[in-house]
């Protein structure tokens, strides 16, 4: 394929490589991108002569930083009918690379968030290093966490999911692994020598020859405030719980949770909390799709792209001056139904 696509998609020695060649703008997914490693993959599914995919992204910056929300932002502006679009193709991608039958290997090195998330860490070979900044960081634009993070969220030890979802501030490699969305450490400086070792000798003898004790996770070693603060009722409870804790990183948490837009930190509060209780994957991605397609009529949304990406003065107008100004029909309101509503293929 062209030096110039944004997905370098190619075979060598059974092995499908899918590169995000978007280095400029950290690989961010664009919908052309989501249907070329959709179409990739289906390939390959029927291709005996492919046995393994290995997903990386090029440059130094990262796998990925997300998805295009510029491109979104323009969209929501005219209507939001790309942007769904979107959305109901990446879900889609998302659940599919969770099922997907071959070992699919994903190198999640340097910045991954939001987007990049949902193309790896749904993987079942899932790399991180020492270079690792993972996050779903939604809530800083007005959105909420979706590409299935909220299932992986929920579903962390303790209320570690919820720290990370309402602060939206990045965590480590070693985080990761703690959390549930990652499964093996390799450094930095090795991770070309592992990519190479997975084409010439497999997934089983790459992870053998080059894989390293992950150093202890950060986050884990916190949750004894964070399982407390994050168990109360609203936001503003978790706030007040957080401040109640003084200084130190409780009180950071809520200096950042401050800055979030507030409906959006209480919806992906609940959004959670309902991805908890739901038994698979693509009963989230049916929420998650409802939410972000709530999220294209509010204000918040185009606003926080707006200041952190177009007009980047860093100064979102929020729709709600705090989280306790949040009611409980605003939090509802972004569970109503879709139209059409999010369906994965038989």
């Amino acid at each position: 394929m062209a030096e110039n696509e944004d997905v370098l998609v190619t075979v060598e020695n059974g092995v499908g490589l899918l590169t995000l060649n978007r280095p400029k703008a950290i690989n961010s997914l664009t919908h052309g991108m989501v249907t070329a490693l959709a179409d990739a993959l289906h390939t390959w599914e029927g291709d005996a002569d492919v046995h393994t995919v290995l997903l990386d992204g090029a440059g130094e910056r990262g796998l990925c930083a997300g998805g295009d929300v510029v491109a979104l932002y323009h969209s929501a502006k005219a209507g939001g009918a790309e942007a769904r679009r979107f959305w109901f193709e990446e879900y889609q991608l998302n659940a599919y690379i969770s099922h997907y039958p071959k070992p699919y290997v994903a190198l999640m090195d340097g910045i991954v968030m939001g987007g990049g998330v949902g193309v790896s860490a749904h993987g079942g070979v899932r790399v991180v290093t020492d270079r690792t900044k993972m996050a779903m960081p939604e809530v800083g634009i007005g959105f909420i966490p979706d590409v299935g993070g909220t299932y992986l969220l929920s579903r962390a030890p303790g209320l570690l999911g919820y720290h990370a979802a309402l602060t939206g501030a990045p965590f480590s490699g070693a985080d990761a692994i703690a959390m549930g969305f990652a499964d093996h450490y390799v450094p930095h400086d090795r991770l070309g020598d592992f990519r190479s070792a997975v084409i010439a000798d497999g997934v089983d003898a790459a992870l053998a020859a080059h894989t390293a004790e992950p150093p202890a996770s950060d986050l884990a070693a916190q949750r004894e405030w964070i399982d407390e603060c994050y168990a109360s009722e609203t936001v503003a409870d978790i706030v007040a719980a957080l401040r109640a804790h003084g200084a130190g990183p409780a009180n950071d948490a809520a200096d950042l949770i401050g800055t979030r837009s507030p409906v959006a930190v209480a919806v992906a509060l609940e959004s959670i909390r309902r991805a908890a209780k739901l038994d698979t994957l693509e009963d989230v991605l049916r929420d998650e799709y409802r939410v972000s397609c709530a999220s294209l009529r509010s204000h918040d949304f185009v606003e926080g792209i707006r200041a952190q990406l177009v007009d980047k003065d860093r100064n979102p107008t929020w729709s709600h001056r705090s989280v306790a100004d949040v009611t409980r029909a605003d939090v509802d309101a972004y569970f109503a139904p879709a139209d059409p509503e999010l369906t994965f293929p038989e």
